[in-house]
């Protein structure tokens, strides 16, 4: 597997997004237990979740127990990244809401600590701006769980430039991180993607196929990615994936899955060559 780097650690450079084994539609515990194997067996060494990753208001931070069971019941677990996020809610009626508070932050992540079964989350990640909330503070409070040890490295996601910016001064050039939504249908990220290329800090792209319910249209709705598919004989998720590799040296895309076969052919994506020529197509594409 070839690595790429997330602050000072290396990680596989194709990840793994968990959260459709948690979320509507998931599978079986079964089936998602041999997902994560699957990719723990191929190399993945980075496992994207969040506490907001379930269904009913009662079994908050779903994915990460099940990552957890999965990391303990495997021989390669304890090489793993654990990314998980916090400032996201979901109370159950099928919405999403949010809350940036400091002390929702900490609380959140003292539960993702207990779940995981760690004495450090490897890296932790704001998931999402709350409005009500200055974002100087919410940042502010992974600042302080870095300085006491409860989280390793710090992340945002869902960010502008501005804030990246704002977070990356807030811990005194300690953001690795930042997440946010990229596809060949949705490349609004963009300058976030440049602005975290020109500071070094790690990019990872979620929903890189365009979301769970239109992951299987990729191939149809794109043609480029098709046609470079076929000169390569590889599969449009595949091609996608090394397209996104191809634009910086700091992008982990994260793909999510819920089969062992879909992570297994996104993995493919790590020893892709696209010619520059094929690069100049799916950027205009």
């Amino acid at each position: 597997m070839h690595t790429r780097r997330i602050g000072d650690v290396e990680v596989s450079a194709i990840g793994l997004g968990a959260m459709p084994m948690s979320i509507e539609g998931r599978p079986d515990e079964a089936r998602s237990l041999a997902t994560l194997h699957a990719a723990l067996d191929a190399g993945v060494t980075l496992i994207d979740t969040a506490d907001a990753y379930h269904v009913g208001a009662d079994e908050v931070g779903h994915n990460e127990t099940l990552i957890a069971k999965a990391l303990a019941s495997h021989e390669r677990g304890g090489d793993v990244l654990v990314a998980t996020k916090g400032g996201h809610l979901r109370p159950g009626d099928g919405s999403w809401t949010r809350d940036g508070s400091p002390a929702h932050l900490k609380s959140a992540c003292e539960a993702s600590l207990r779940r995981l079964g760690v004495e450090a989350i490897g890296l932790y990640q704001f998931h999402r701006p709350d409005p009500r909330v200055p974002y100087a503070e919410s940042v502010g409070a992974l600042r302080e769980l870095l300085d006491e040890g409860k989280i390793r490295m710090a992340g945002i996601s869902n960010a502008d430039p501005e804030q990246i910016r704002q977070a990356d001064e807030i811990l005194g050039g300690r953001l690795v991180s930042v997440q946010n939504q990229f596809s060949p249908a949705f490349r609004s990220s963009e300058p976030e993607l440049r602005l975290c290329d020109e500071l070094g800090i790690a990019f990872l792209p979620w929903s890189p196929f365009g979301g769970i319910s239109r992951a299987g249209e990729l191939a149809a709705t794109h043609a480029p990615f098709a046609r470079i598919a076929r000169a390569h004989g590889v599969s449009a998720h595949q091609v996608c994936l090394a397209w996104m590799l191809a634009k910086s040296p700091v992008v982990v895309p994260i793909p999510g899955a819920s089969r062992p076969e879909s992570i297994r052919d996104s993995i493919g994506a790590a020893d892709l060559v696209l010619t520059a020529e094929d690069v100049a197509e799916l950027d205009a594409a």
